[in-house]
């Protein structure tokens, strides 16, 4: 296997403080989340997570909040002051264990976007966060709505720095019409990829790329759905407005100014896959190295935190890449993005 660098940047891993934990107990509206999150040690008990790390002395992980973000627990009066308690928690953990956490990823309470983009300069210009992230959907609105803009503008413009996008998918939301939930924790393990490439496609239909060309937007579990149905995207897509009676969407085609297929690769894929290193080959051969970040997704494995590092960190080894591309790959990308320095 191609020998790892020195530093490997785990740019997608979640965690939760204290005193936010205890927000979620208290306004949490889905039971089934609370108990996850309670019963998950390292996503709260950070000295037990950097315990774990030292297993593996050259990954540094970039910190975000697991959901459920603050606009999931209180309405747009409530959830800037959770977004302040997740950013202050988060900010603190990478002071504390900077050998570990060189850096965070801001949460915005995304149902307030005058005070989502007060909390965003806070976090970077005060905070040090090196990004912000959002989720696939807004309790249900879509990213594409005119009201999100200035927050994809500012970090495009301003800030120059990556956003993270997180899918979400409730359980309460069925699969089919006549139920009144999704069964299995389908809405998870298939939902969630769905929402990310949903967003994805809204994002690339409504004009965004055109209109923020330099924005970065790094997709979790490598893009969702979209690598593996990759020819699919490009050839349907290509027909747009064709199977719409009024076919008023093939309009979207002509004021795009590439074709789809093209701007869905402007999008990061991070390797959350599992340790499945088919699937990243995938990933990987459709964004290319200079769009993949290694991620972890830990602590949600089955073994509670070690395992999807260590078998992270087993794919991307059995991927084929070059020593260059999996420099890239392990934490140049990461780098760039972020604006770190090596």
């Amino acid at each position: 296997m191609t020998p790892l660098p020195p530093v490997l940047i785990d740019i997608y891993n979640h965690v939760m403080p204290l005193r936010y934990l205890e927000a979620l107990k208290v306004h949490g509206k889905d039971p089934g989340m609370v108990k996850r999150m309670t019963n998950l040690t390292m996503l709260w008990d950070i000295e037990a997570r950097v315990q774990m790390l030292e297993k593996w002395p050259h990954v540094q992980q970039v910190l975000s909040l697991s959901v459920p973000s603050p606009e999931m627990l209180g309405g747009p009066d409530l959830s800037p002051e959770l977004a302040r308690i997740a950013n202050d928690g988060m900010a603190e953990m990478c002071r504390k264990w900077p050998h570990k956490f060189p850096a965070f990823v801001a949460s915005l309470p995304m149902n307030n976007p005058s005070a989502a983009l007060v909390e965003m300069d806070r976090a970077i210009d005060k905070l040090g966060a090196r990004g912000v992230q959002i989720l696939t959907n807004v309790n249900g609105r879509a990213l594409d709505h005119p009201e999100y803009f200035p927050i994809f503008e500012r970090m495009a413009l301003h800030h120059k720095l990556p956003i993270w996008m997180h899918p979400v998918r409730p359980a309460s939301k069925a699969d089919y019409a006549d139920e009144d939930k999704s069964k299995y924790e389908i809405w998870q393990v298939l939902g969630w990829p769905f929402e990310s490439s949903v967003a994805m496609a809204r994002m690339v239909f409504s004009g965004l790329f055109d209109r923020l060309p330099d924005l970065k937007l790094i997709t979790h579990h490598c893009g969702g759905m979209i690598p593996y149905f990759g020819g699919r995207a490009e050839t349907l897509w290509a027909q747009l407005g064709s199977r719409s009676a009024d076919g008023a969407e093939a309009n979207v085609l002509k004021d795009l100014k590439k074709a789809p297929i093209d701007y869905f690769k402007m999008f990061y894929g991070d390797t959350v896959l599992n340790g499945s290193t088919a699937a990243l080959k995938c990933g990987l051969d459709f964004f290319g190295p200079d769009h993949v970040v290694f991620a972890s997704d830990c602590p949600f494995d089955p073994e509670g935190g070690p395992m999807f590092i260590r078998e992270g960190i087993r794919s991307v080894q059995e991927a084929g890449l070059s020593v260059a591309d999996l420099q890239k790959v392990c934490c140049g990308n990461a780098f760039s993005l972020m604006r770190l320095l090596k």
